[in-house]
């Protein structure tokens, strides 16, 4: 993959000196899943004065006016240097984008640029006890009435919901005989009366994911993104933001750094050398798959199979990493050790953040055109 046109903008060297600094004066340490447990404000209002923060946004919204792929050049750095981005991160993937792509004027002009200076941290209301891995099923209704709208029901899994200004939420509108249809995205202020909060601890202990209840919340009707029951053409568009970025690739990679630099150390042996060509193959042919879907929106694409694709083969390069740590016996001090107990305690969350595997595999295989879901999995495997 090239990344000339990315480079020659200046913002992965921007971004590698804001956390050179950062790192050198002890203001964060580097961990497993960072842009998802590393939770910093004053970082990622740090990247916002640097304008690095809704990077590919037009400028009368904050934005740099930049393109994806130099968006794309951002996150990479960022991931590299496990930097603690979780505070903006999911507002600059897909809520900012969904906002400015089907959101209100008054909306965009509310809250994008304050998102680009890193003063707002949104949640993700999509999943539900109920409904599962079937998005189509969700229970959380919005009802018309003078002015906008109420909504009541339960979100699940709701990372940050404790910390975030706001939560974007799908609700259902109106009843219909396809599950996909009456389905309305709306963008929630946490502030507003009848919202609760409820933590959930993952198995690491620590706390990320919450349990969030709306009992008649108004949401003034400016708040509704796009057209009303129209969400799941939406969502579905806005997914592929979700799952077709590096941190799909890159939760690991403090690791994989760590399983390079330890392999290097070793005397030459054939079966070391094929394990980490494998993996830097890998990790080479992603992070070009993450560059053809930048590039893809940059065109006014909605790349939903190649960011399905990226997320299931992602998250097997993940996987594949803390086994081939195991396999290798890369313990004994740190910082592996610590990294990697943190990634192998995270990981069972890869498969399933973003879209289930299975999901994701029959979502590809009929937009092949009936290629078939075997198929697909015998290149995936193949190609790594």
């Amino acid at each position: 993959m090239s990344t000339k046109a990315a480079d020659d903008t200046g913002y992965r060297r921007r971004v590698r000196d804001l956390c050179t600094s950062w790192q050198a004066a002890d203001r964060y340490l580097p961990r497993s899943d960072a842009w998802l447990r590393s939770f910093d404000p004053d970082f990622s209002k740090a990247l916002g004065a640097e304008g690095l923060i809704g990077v590919s946004w037009p400028t009368r919204y904050g934005g740099a006016g930049a393109t994806n792929r130099d968006r794309l050049a951002v996150t990479e750095e960022l991931l590299r240097a496990a930097a603690p981005v979780a505070a903006h991160w999911t507002a600059d993937r897909q809520v900012g984008p969904a906002i400015l792509r089907h959101g209100s004027d008054r909306l965009r002009h509310e809250l994008l640029p304050r998102i680009c200076s890193g003063d707002i941290v949104c949640a993700i209301g999509m999943s539900e006890a109920e409904a599962g891995s079937d998005l189509a099923s969700v229970c959380t209704t919005a009802r018309a009435v003078p002015g906008g709208w109420l909504v009541n029901g339960r979100k699940l899994w709701t990372s940050h919901a404790h910390r975030a200004t706001h939560i974007y939420v799908l609700a259902r509108t109106a009843r219909m005989p396809r599950r996909q249809d009456g389905l309305s995205e709306f963008v929630v202020d946490m502030a507003t009366p009848g919202i609760t909060v409820s933590p959930i601890a993952d198995m690491t202990g620590e706390h990320h994911f919450n349990e969030v209840a709306f009992v008649d919340v108004f949401v003034p009707q400016y708040r509704l993104l796009g057209n009303q029951d129209d969400g799941w053409r939406q969502v579905t568009e806005q997914l592929s933001f979700e799952r077709g970025g590096p941190e799909r690739v890159l939760s690991t990679y403090p690791l994989v750094v760590e399983i390079l630099k330890r392999a290097a150390a070793r005397p030459a042996d054939t079966a070391t050398a094929a394990h980490v060509g494998d993996l830097t193959a890998r990790l080479a042919a992603l992070r070009r798959l993450c560059w053809d879907v930048a590039g893809a929106v940059d065109r006014g694409e909605v790349p939903v199979m190649e960011a399905a694709t990226l997320k299931v083969l992602g998250t097997r390069f993940e996987q594949h990493s803390v086994e081939l740590a195991r396999k290798l016996g890369l313990f004994g001090e740190e910082p592996v050790d610590s990294l990697f107990w943190q990634t192998l305690l995270a990981s069972p969350a890869f498969s399933l953040r973003g879209g289930a595997a299975e999901v994701l595999l029959d979502l590809v295989s009929r937009q092949e055109g009936g290629r078939g879901r075997d198929t697909f999995v015998h290149h995936a495997t193949a190609g790594g």
